[in-house]
């Protein structure tokens, strides 16, 4: 067996029961197809029909690799939601071997690697949920982070004279930028050590590293021509800066800190789902909470490091404390879900890898019970939420957009069935409908999903689907969990002297047959931009 062959077999093992679990979930049914995964689905549709989207439809900062990767799954496998899945958990295996090469990388330990990478392939809900279902680069985030740590930390040492491996480093963090501004927490500080490292030694080096950034993130730059400054204040947060409530600079970081403290950490632990404040029974949560607390205080205090070591250490806190920084200083600090902190897991599972290798020299095997016990708290935690759906697993943290994607047939069916192929409908209606169906019924998204009747027209993400809705005589409505909405609409109907049926389909409800087409101006609905 080569050298090589030995270090990647005890991996297999590992990356088996990863796509085994994760097959397990798609078999179940567990992870909702919402909206964000729709539009992605949607995109690589539209590129294989020749459109070249630069990013995610309606912004100007999440770029659209993840929706071509998915066209080249579509092409092979055909336009299903399992292609869509597949790219998902082929990027993970990829996330598993790469994390596995910066822990014996940062380490120098094989077992550490393997402690961590089992931790990483058998998580907490968080990183399972963003890691199976795709919102358009989270997936490739961790990937590329990785690389740009196992790649950056080999540039700095033995490979600073590889002018190929800067150019790839470049490339890897000039796509991972286009991809998802999320690498930045992993580009910069990796790219700030070896500016520190290597002093000016090897300026050939940087120079090809930035032309190869320049080259990966050359599409973020062909879509934002014209309008730089727009795609700038996009990747700092300006498009959900709705998120932000408080009234003040120092309001807004409170805000987040509380966030990131009472929502992103218990989350990141496991101790809750990431789209409720509830989670697997707390009576198991104590030996991982220990265990991640502990690990994180024992690498806090392990100074003692010499070389590689050191700078591995400071490159894994280096990133935590970028993403934190991030989170409290812009709008992104606003979701409570967690999911921006999924770059942590990697310097959280290496510490606790080596808390367990000190661990398992002082106590033996009782090192092992503990690894377990944080290993069937994740699996319980993942198999509780598999099996409570709705929601399932989902991305959704507001309770009302929350919808019983098991009815979505039932409903296409319906629509065909009644003439309401155009219409109106709400975010998460909309996209996942018009995937599924084909893209014969079209709902554009123009009525509110919030509990206050709140709406930003920025939901309305793909304009051709409105020209083919103004085009239509007829129209339906279709709302979710919202009572208060389907009130506000039978009054307006009334009002305006329409007839029309409604019924009920699941999470669904449908006004139809209207006697003449209604807009939603004429409907008059206080919607707030």
């Amino acid at each position: 067996m080569t050298r090589e062959r030995r270090r990647i077999w005890p991996l297999v093992p590992i990356l088996v029961g990863a796509v085994g679990l994760k097959v397990l979930l798609l078999v179940l049914n567990a992870v909702p197809f919402n909206s964000d995964e729709a539009v992605v689905a949607l995109m690589a549709r539209h590129i294989l029909r020749g459109e070249r989207p630069w990013f995610f439809y309606g912004q100007a900062y999440m770029g659209s690799l993840d929706a071509y990767l998915v066209a080249g799954a579509f092409r092979l496998l055909g336009e299903r939601v399992l292609a869509i899945r597949l790219v998902q958990i082929v990027l993970f295996v990829g996330a598993l071997w790469t994390g596995y090469e910066v822990v014996v990388r940062f380490t120098g330990d094989r077992r550490a690697a393997w402690l961590a990478t089992v931790l990483m392939a058998f998580p907490p809900v968080l990183l399972t949920l963003y890691t199976t279902a795709t919102l358009g680069g989270y997936g490739e985030a961790l990937l590329a982070g990785h690389l740009l740590l196992w790649w950056g930390h080999r540039l700095g040492y033995e490979d600073a004279q590889r002018w190929t491996l800067w150019l790839a480093w470049g490339l890897v963090g000039g796509f991972g930028f286009w991809a998802f501004g999320l690498v930045l927490v992993y580009l910069a500080p990796v790219g700030l050590w070896l500016l520190w490292r290597l002093r000016a030694r090897t300026w050939r080096g940087y120079l090809l590293a930035a032309v190869g950034f320049v080259m990966g993130s050359l599409p973020w730059w062909l879509g934002n021509l014209g309008r730089v400054d727009a795609g700038v204040a996009e990747l700092f947060g300006s498009a959900i800066r709705s998120t932000v409530t408080a009234g003040s600079f120092l309001g807004d970081v409170g805000m987040r800190l509380f966030n990131a403290v009472v929502f992103g950490l218990p989350a990141l632990f496991g101790l809750r789902f990431p789209w409720s404040v509830t989670g697997a029974p707390l009576w198991l949560a104590g030996p991982a909470l220990a265990l991640y607390l502990g690990a994180l205080g024992y690498g806090l205090r392990r100074r003692d490091r010499e070389g590689a070591a050191l700078s591995g250490w400071l490159l894994l806190w280096s990133v935590a404390g970028a993403l934190l920084l991030g989170f409290l200083l812009t709008p992104f600090g606003g979701d409570p879900s967690g999911r921006y902190f999924l770059p942590l897991y990697l310097p959280l599972f290496t510490f606790t890898a080596e808390a367990l290798l000190v661990l398992w020299e002082r106590v033996g095997r009782w090192a092992g019970a503990l690894l377990g016990a944080v290993l069937a708290f994740n699996l319980v935690g993942t198999a509780q939420a598999a099996l409570t759906n709705p929601p399932g697993i989902t991305t959704q943290f507001e309770a009302i957009t929350q919808v019983d994607h098991r009815y979505d047939g039932a409903l296409i069916d319906f629509l065909r069935a009644h003439g309401g192929t155009r219409g109106y409908a709400n975010y998460w209606v909309t996209f996942p409908i018009a995937f599924l169906s084909g893209e014969e019924i079209l709902l554009v998204p123009r009525l509110p999903y919030k509990a206050d009747l709140r709406y930003t027209s920025r939901d309305d993400r793909y304009a051709p689907y409105g020209e083919a809705v103004t085009a239509s005589p007829t129209v339906v409505y279709v709302t979710t969990n919202h009572p208060l909405l389907d009130a506000l609409l039978r009054v307006r109907l009334r009002d305006l002297g329409v007839g029309y049926a409604e019924v009920q389909i699941g999470d669904y409800h449908v006004f139809y047959d209207l006697s003449r087409k209604v807009t939603p101006e004429e409907l008059d609905l206080p919607l707030q931009e």
